[in-house]
């Protein structure tokens, strides 16, 4: 599939021409086309500015997203290596993880597939376990390929965004194969978080692993996010232990080690913000030295009770709860500088060192969920905080449309979500500008990832057109990838991936999106064709896809 690229369209004039006839269209976003009687308008979008920063208002960059523990090869010193790979060698707890996709080695070579899409910005991850395999021992040769990768991307003339955690750790910060580390602390066990002598030390060493990357690449990287999804690494690693190290203490002991690892995440993003601030303070193009924020899992909380949508207030409060707890209870404490340990929104510990640790706010969403006040028993569906059953499928929740449902990772993906979660989150946060630092679908059909992208560039637009602060998008992912416990079957990459060649293909999508990206611009044309609020292109093999 040929992909338009930058150069071609400058060479034929097409993106200055497009760029300055449709400017007056920049803020006519029409998401509902002609099925609401008229043509759906074109609009542009203006050049990327600092993610940070009031000069960086009104700026827009087009990017795409990975982490390196879901696309690097030869990552055996990571805790996912360690969690699913077969025994001996390792626990085989869930779908191994392998050589991913092969990013390490054709690092340099993928660069390609971002050029062509003419896209802005590149975020990625720099695997934690790769430069520091034992603690205090770095890797000068990991050091040098991404300090090699930086550099490629600055000559195509990408934008870096450096990812510090990605919910991966060496080995060394919490040995899933000693998960209770009844020795204490040591040199190749640092017990995790929720250790009360470890977890300290792990937030420290994570912030150590920051100014290690901002002193060597800081000159060539203005844009940071500390820890990707904060609270879905907390289900993962602390919650339900279903991912490395394998603890649970959600139920068992959530006032004691879950609300100490917690503490000490966010205490981690704290330090890490002030260790790049101090490392990195030479502008490497962007307009500011260092613009740091982190990212967080945003959902669509509906409220529902006997398989409809709930206008009760018992089950909108009980949506609210959740909402506090998974999304508003971690950037409140960095908001206002405290720590609220029994989720009633008010702060029960000041830590002031926290507060103003926020430069951007990373928004990234992908399904809705249904909420509804738990009843005199327990059900399947009970949720052990905040008095809430939760669900995120039919019967217990209603679908919007059925086209929207993903199968590969059992939800409904709602395009048109953006809207309202981004409202949301400016007006709670006033002034604090946002990204959406990933956006995605899993698919096997290409015209349903295109789809999708064009929809949520529609909800951005809108957002902005009423004066709200996005200042770019990133789609998930660049290509397909280990997609943690669902192994290597959700796709959700602008370019599919064969795992027995390694070989990448651009989907419809990657080409949709090289073409908004190349031009600036939203077409009329490509709304029409993918945009909208009514139903997407069914997952093949499903029912909707069949039924004539």
């Amino acid at each position: 599939m040929k992909i338009l690229s930058r150069k071609s369209l400058f060479r034929t004039g097409v993106f200055v021409a497009v760029a300055v006839l449709l400017t007056p269209f920049a803020n006519a976003v029409d998401t509902g086309g002609e099925r609401h009687g008229k043509k759906p308008a074109a609009t542009a979008f203006p050049t990327p500015g600092p993610l940070s920063g009031l000069a960086g208002k009104g700026g827009f960059r087009f990017g795409v997203a990975s982490s390196a523990t879901q696309i690097e090869d030869r990552n055996e010193n990571t805790d996912w290596y360690k969690w699913t790979a077969p025994s001996p060698e390792g626990l085989g707890r869930s779908p191994f993880v392998d050589n991913a996709v092969d990013g390490y080695t054709k690092a340099i070579d993928d660069i390609d597939l971002i050029e062509d899409m003419n896209l802005d910005a590149y975020r990625f991850g720099i695997e934690w376990a790769r430069v520091e395999p034992r603690r205090d021992h770095i890797d000068e040769k990991a050091l040098k390929h991404y300090s090699d990768f930086i550099d490629a991307l600055l000559a195509r003339g990408i934008r870096p965004m450096i990812t510090v955690h990605h919910f991966a750790n060496p080995v060394w910060v919490d040995d899933p194969a000693d998960v209770e580390c009844a020795a204490g602390p040591s040199d190749t066990n640092l017990c995790g978080l929720d250790h009360p002598e470890g977890g300290p030390q792990v937030a420290q060493e994570m912030a150590e692993f920051a100014k290690l990357l901002a002193q060597r690449f800081g000159d060539r990287v203005d844009e940071w996010v500390t820890i990707n999804e904060p609270m879905v690494y907390m289900h993962f690693a602390h919650a339900f232990g279903a991912g490395p190290p394998g603890k649970a203490n959600l139920v068992g002991d959530f006032k004691g080690r879950y609300q100490a690892a917690l503490r000490n995440l966010i205490d981690a993003h704290a330090r890490m913000y002030r260790a790049i601030k101090a490392a990195d303070t030479v502008d490497g193009g962007s307009g500011e030295p260092a613009a740091i924020g982190l990212s967080m899992s945003a959902k669509q909380y509906i409220p529902v009770r006997d398989g409809r949508i709930s206008d009760e207030r018992r089950d909108i409060d009980a949506a609210d709860r959740m909402r506090r707890y998974f999304e508003w209870n971690v950037t409140d404490a960095l908001w206002q500088g405290g720590f609220d340990t029994d989720l009633d929104g008010t702060m029960d510990e000041s830590h002031p060192d926290w507060r103003g640790t926020l430069d951007f706010l990373g928004i990234q969403l992908y399904e809705r969920v249904g909420v509804s006040e738990t009843g005199p028993e327990p059900t399947p569906n009970t949720f052990p905080v905040g008095n809430v059953d939760v669900c995120a499928t039919a019967p217990c929740l209603p679908p919007r449309d059925e086209t929207y449902f993903v199968p590969d990772m059992n939800y409904e993906s709602d395009p048109t979500a953006l809207y309202p979660v981004l409202k949301d989150y400016g007006r709670r946060y006033d002034n604090l500008p946002l990204t959406v630092t990933e956006s995605g679908i899993a698919s096997d059909s290409g015209k349903r990832r295109a789809e999708f992208t064009v929809r949520a560039l529609e909800q951005i637009q809108k957002v902005r057109a009423e004066g709200g602060d996005i200042r770019g998008y990133y789609h998930w992912s660049l290509m397909d990838n280990f997609e943690w416990l669902g192994g290597y079957g959700p796709r959700f990459g602008l370019y599919a991936v064969d795992r027995s060649t390694m070989r990448r293909t651009p989907t419809e999508a990657a080409e949709v999106y090289g073409r908004i990206a190349g031009a600036r611009v939203l077409s009329a044309d490509l709304r029409k064709r993918y945009g909208g609020d009514g139903p997407m292109t069914p997952e093949p093999g499903t029912a909707a896809a069949v039924r004539p």
